[in-house]
């Protein structure tokens, strides 16, 4: 019989070494190339299968109703089949997020706890969740829908998030709530039934991209966050479109506010801001309300049809207003106060729909500086029972000594040179 070719020493220590390294390397190999686990729906077979996987695992979720709360506390990713229902016991956060690089895809999402004192969540990101990826999930019926508390750089993508219009507006909680989570992300998601659409405080370095809002008190609402991004968003039927409120350094452009009740962008100390190329239509009370807020670049927007197209009020000072369009609000412009406020600048003015104006020289600037308003606006704003005598021969003089002593008119919006035309829309603008 043919002798067994043995190794050598030198292939026995090869081997060896071999055994050793993929020995002490089979925890990490399984960490980097991942692992994927089906879990069957019923009992608590989703807590026992996070508690049992590996660091970097995907856990399948079949269709079904899979039993919450569940706390994910190490980089794992749930992915869930068509059908899949992660649903809690209606108490506390559904899904709470305790590690970082965790991804939440595809999931349905149901049966937080009614508590805003304990911010209850369908999924509820803590300080510790950095790099998370919420997206394509169905967040519905619960108090806060996602609430990122304190990681960076999230993302919330994609999702439908639903909440609880059974209850009062100042019972339920936000579509996605953001506090001191600098770098995150919320885009493309579809809100509505909550309190706020995105409710956001106390924060830096954000981007609010391209999300859909319905059925809410604001759409987006900034409180104390800088450095930040609104753009491509739309506001439908709620009462506020954007309210951007003691925050600085905002880059907000080609919003749409479509038939929002009370304002569709308001401004309260937000300072050092650029608000271009958004559009405000539908009726709203005002299009813009601007209230001490200061430093802002505020151009190529259109307001149309709203009761006063530009409310501008409380010391609001050195913003420039530029290039904006407004069109057939009831009054274009409510500006009470004794000095003068110019709107142009370097020969560009903005484009008034009730300036009746000549343009002899074809450079599309109207020949004659405009004013939104006259003396017997400013009465009417400051004694609303006025209104009364709009029509008497009393403010029929005023108005006529108006116009012969031009020294009698108050101080109020000028713009030097109104534009003849709309100015073109902002390139990307929805």
């Amino acid at each position: 019989m043919p002798r067994a070719i043995r190794p050598g020493i030198a292939g026995r220590r090869a081997a060896a070494v071999l055994a050793a390294c993929l020995s002490a390397l089979t925890p990490a190999a399984l960490q980097a190339a991942g692992v994927t686990v089906t879990v069957a729906p019923g009992g608590d077979k989703l807590a026992a299968a996070i508690a049992a996987a590996p660091t970097g695992a995907t856990l399948r979720l079949a269709p079904g109703r899979h039993r919450g709360p569940i706390v994910v506390d190490r980089p794992l990713s749930l992915v869930g089949d068509p059908g899949s229902l992660v649903e809690g016991n209606g108490q506390g956060s559904v899904i709470t997020v305790t590690a970082p690089d965790v991804s939440i895809r595809g999931l349905e999402i149901r049966g937080s706890g009614l508590k805003l004192e304990t911010e209850d969540s369908g999924i509820f990101l803590t300080v510790d969740a950095d790099r998370a990826l919420i997206a394509d999930n169905r967040v519905i019926d619960n108090l806060i829908g996602v609430y990122l508390k304190g990681p960076e750089d999230a993302v919330v993508r994609g999702n439908e998030i639903v909440g609880r219009g059974d209850l009062r507006v100042n019972e339920r909680g936000n579509g996605v709530q953001l506090w001191n989570t600098p770098g995150s992300v919320v885009e493309a998601n579809r809100i509505r039934l909550g309190r706020d659409g995105i409710f956001v405080t106390t924060s830096k370095r954000n981007s609010f991209r391209d999300n859909a809002f319905e059925d809410l008190r604001f759409a987006i609402h900034y409180m104390y966050t800088n450095d930040s991004e609104v753009s491509g968003n739309v506001s439908r039927g709620n009462h506020i479109g954007f309210a951007l409120m003691f925050s600085n350094r905002l880059t907000v452009t080609n919003n749409r506010s479509e038939g929002d009740r009370d304002r569709g962008l308001l401004l309260n100390y937000a300072n050092d801001s650029s608000i271009e190329g958004n559009r405000v239509t539908g009726g709203a009370e005002k299009c813009v309300f601007i209230y001490n807020a200061n430093k802002n670049r505020i151009r190529r927007n259109h307001f149309e049809g709203c009761d006063i197209g530009i409310h501008f009020t409380a010391g609001s000072e050195r913003n420039e207003i530029v290039e904006n369009a407004f069109v057939s609000s009831r009054n274009q412009v409510k500006y009470v106060g004794s000095r003068t406020v110019l709107w142009s600048a370097e020969g560009r003015g903005n484009y008034w729909s009730d300036n009746a104006a000549f343009d002899l020289d074809g450079d599309g600037i109207a020949d004659r500086p405009y004013r939104p308003n006259d003396l017997v606006d400013q009465v009417v704003w400051r004694h609303p029972l006025a209104k009364l005598l709009l029509n008497s021969p009393a403010l029929h003089v005023l108005r006529w000594s108006q116009s012969a002593f031009p020294g009698l008119r108050p101080g109020g919006v000028l713009d030097e040179a109104p534009l003849m035309a709309p100015p073109a829309r902002t390139a990307g603008a929805g």
